[in-house]
């Protein structure tokens, strides 16, 4: 057994053992709203947006962008389990910004290995074989957190699936002070009709 393997599993049990009432929360989260997020490890949103088990749904994937699956989940968030908000929260020093999907494919053609970066760019440390399946793959990659909010707030605004009514909030996270800053532009175009 890995030592992280048996960390998490040690980390579990303790948890269940104190799990009380837990069981008995409802499906439906008792606030009502979402957040999109990142998966950065830097980010808790339980801690920054004052979240307990069972308040919200939290959303998240590289770069907490709002990819067709993004929005398949705030789809399900609202229309069955009644959420009447969303943030779409991204965050300062966020690893989507340190490449484009050309350098994602072309480091995934040569090796399937970790790649590692300095200060002269991405290198592929490990040996082939690679695969070209990285080729059809919107990695979703972006320059500014400010413009990626701003576009993902859009993108769920204008999707068919998702209803006017709901605001849709847009923030980036500040890593290093823990700050919600909002994102103006994202405002405007996130407001409910």
């Amino acid at each position: 057994m890995s030592k992280i393997l048996e960390e998490v599993l040690s980390a579990n049990a303790e948890y269940a053992a104190n799990f009380g009432a837990k069981g008995e929360l409802t499906i439906p989260p008792a606030r009502r709203f979402a957040i999109l997020t990142c998966m950065d490890a830097r980010l808790d949103p339980a801690q920054y947006a004052g979240l307990a088990e069972g308040d919200a749904h939290v959303i998240r994937n590289a770069g907490g962008r709002a990819s067709d699956d993004a929005i398949r989940s705030l789809v399900i968030s609202y229309k069955l389990l009644g959420t009447r908000e969303w943030f779409v929260i991204h965050h300062t020093d966020c690893g989507m910004a340190l490449f484009t999907d050309d350098i994602m494919r072309d480091l995934l053609r040569h090796s399937l290995e970790t790649a590692s970066i300095d200060g002269n760019g991405w290198h592929d440390t490990g040996r082939g074989p690679g695969s070209n399946e990285g080729d059809y793959i919107d990695w979703l990659t972006f320059k500014s957190e400010a413009d990626s909010v701003t576009d993902d707030v859009r993108r769920i605004r204008n999707h068919p699936l998702a209803p006017g009514s709901i605001p849709i909030y847009g923030y980036v996270y500040d890593v290093k002070t823990g700050k919600l800053i909002e994102v103006p532009e994202a405002a405007r175009v996130g407001k409910a009709v």
